[in-house]
């Protein structure tokens, strides 16, 4: 017998065989599914209904990527996301033929002049530069890999002019200087893992002139890396200074507040989309988090939804202004506004106490998280373009706004959105999910699995070797400058010198009907019925 056919006779047999695994298999699955009593598709349409159940598994993927248009996804469309990769990756964002927006809807625009600013007329530090790797794009084939080029890329940074320097803090014996209007909201090491935190700490660095909020999870090492300035946030859990029993420890706060990159702390009282108080899973906990955050490794993390030993303004007020008397550093505190009422209590305690908060950072409802339930993340706390003019109203309207900055945090992920936040009322800006697409993110939806499959939202060593920490710093920093540019542009446009300028005139509101609307008239007509405005677009 020639090798031909004792390959014929092996290939048939071997095929004989797959096929008896495939009916036994189908046969075992097919009485599985009849007898079971936890899904009724099975047992009426056994080994059938599997299909069901496989392709609602890969819906999300299939939505993303086939059948949702460029701007219906959630949380952020496919064109958010290419503008912040493009910004972050290309270190531009252009694009041709036409906006994709929906001008029939209602919603924000930005006024523009009829003698918008020369680049030449325009107040900002022409000196600083920075270095950092981009893409350049050579070809984009159909049906092949594109074509791109690595370079290595100086420009400017596009930092406020030093005339326009943002001090918060001005009392303190420490201020925070700014210069530049946009930073990383508060994300926690634990939340994300080592390399995430790394390259952010780095790009920002290298992008000069912003800052990094270290979220409620301590100071790591991680955040150090870049020599970027930091803001310490200390939740309800107070990780990083509390002592084994869960009390706060003063001696570790002024540890703490010895780091030459850390320049202020923020009290967290509520974030956007968890009111309800931090967590991190057990798995994300290993032994150095857990040595950070001064709690025990391995074991699920639930910070609770408050301060206990605070329950109302002054008593509050007081940890504040201890905070900033034992470190000499400004303190500002993160909120969620549910009303006016609220507004104005804040800012009426800051006036009859004399005390309270350099800074205070509005988080809206619409702002991301890494765990939370549902009923929290739809449903409490204003948007940002609702609660940003409460607060801001509210401190002009009791005389405090010229002592206490605002920064505003809640999808604020391009230039055009930064300068309505700027308009609104807000000093600066937080971004925080724009900087974890820019070392990698892809909204997978996995940030409380610790499985996020780039290795931004884990710890899982093995998940986090997709994270190259070289490429993704330089993204970051790109990002930045980009968004800095934008703003410029904006403002430029707008007919100002400067960013720092945006104010209430320069957006209007367009309705459904296209009636247009200024911001005053909005604000007025909150006032008049109660501080409720109907423009949430």
């Amino acid at each position: 017998m020639n090798i031909a056919n004792v390959m014929t006779i092996i290939g048939f047999v071997v095929v004989i065989l797959i096929l008896i695994i495939v009916v036994v298999t189908g046969i075992y699955l097919y009485n599985v599914d009849q007898t079971q009593k936890q899904h009724p598709v099975l047992r009426n349409y056994p080994l059938l209904g599997r299909a069901r159940y496989f392709f609602e598994s890969i819906g999300p993927e299939l939505r993303q990527y086939f059948f949702n248009n460029d701007n219906e996804g959630k949380p952020f469309s496919r064109n958010d996301f290419q503008h912040i990769v493009r910004k972050a990756k290309y270190k531009r964002d252009v694009f041709g033929f036409g906006s994709q927006r929906d001008f029939e809807a209602e919603g924000y625009y930005i006024r523009n002049s009829m003698f918008p600013k020369l680049t030449k007329e325009l107040k900002m530090d022409q000196k600083t530069k920075a270095k950092t790797n981009r893409y350049l794009l050579i070809k984009e084939p159909m049906f092949a890999q594109r074509v791109e080029k690595l370079e290595e890329h100086e420009s400017s940074v596009y930092l406020l002019d030093e005339k326009d320097t943002i001090v918060i803090g001005g009392q303190c014996k420490y201020p925070f200087k700014v210069r530049g209007q946009i930073g990383m909201s508060a994300m926690s090491y634990g939340s994300l893992g080592e390399r995430a935190i790394t390259a952010l700490s780095e790009g920002l660095g290298m992008a000069k002139g912003t800052w990094m909020n270290t979220g409620e999870g301590g100071v790591s090492d991680y955040h150090l890396k870049g020599g970027v300035d930091l803001i310490m946030q200390i939740g309800p859990g107070m990780f990083g200074v509390r002592d084994r029993e869960g009390n706060f420890n003063w001696d570790e706060l002024l540890e703490k507040s010895k780091i030459p990159e850390l320049k202020a702390f923020e009290v967290k009282l509520a974030q956007g989309a968890k009111t309800r108080g931090g967590h991190v899973d057990a798995e994300k906990v290993n032994e150095e988090i857990a040595r950070i955050r001064m709690v025990e490794p391995f074991k699920s993390i639930d910070s609770p939804n408050r301060f206990p030993e605070y329950s109302d303004m002054p008593s509050l007020f007081n940890f504040i202004d201890r905070i900033r008397e034992h470190t000499g550093l400004p303190v500002g505190m993160k909120i969620v506004i549910g009303s006016h009422i609220e507004a104005d209590e804040l800012a009426k305690q800051i006036r009859d106490t004399g005390k309270g908060p350099d800074f205070i950072t509005v988080d809206g409802g619409e702002g991301g998280t890494g765990t939370s339930y549902q009923e929290l993340t739809d449903s409490v706390g204003l948007p940002i373009r609702s609660a940003l003019p409460l607060v801001d109203n509210a401190l002009k309207k009791y005389g405090v706004r010229n002592t206490v900055k605002i920064i505003a945090a809640g999808k604020l992920i391009s230039p055009d959105k930064v300068a309505i936040a700027l308009a609104m009322g807000a000093d600066l800006v937080n971004i925080a999910r724009g900087f974890m697409i820019t070392v990698g993110c892809i909204q997978t939806l996995q940030c409380a699995s610790n499985m996020c499959p780039v290795g931004v939202a884990t710890t899982d060593p093995d998940m986090q070797k997709a994270l190259v920490i070289n490429e993704k710093k330089h993204r970051t920093a790109n990002y930045v400058i980009t968004m800095r540019k934008g703003l410029f542009r904006v403002a430029a446009a707008s007919g100002l010198d400067s960013p720092v300028h945006f104010k209430r005139e320069h957006v209007v509101y367009k309705d459904e009907k296209g009636k247009t609307w200024s911001m005053d008239d909005i604000y007025q007509t909150m006032i008049e019925k109660g501080g409720e405005g109907s423009a949430n677009a």
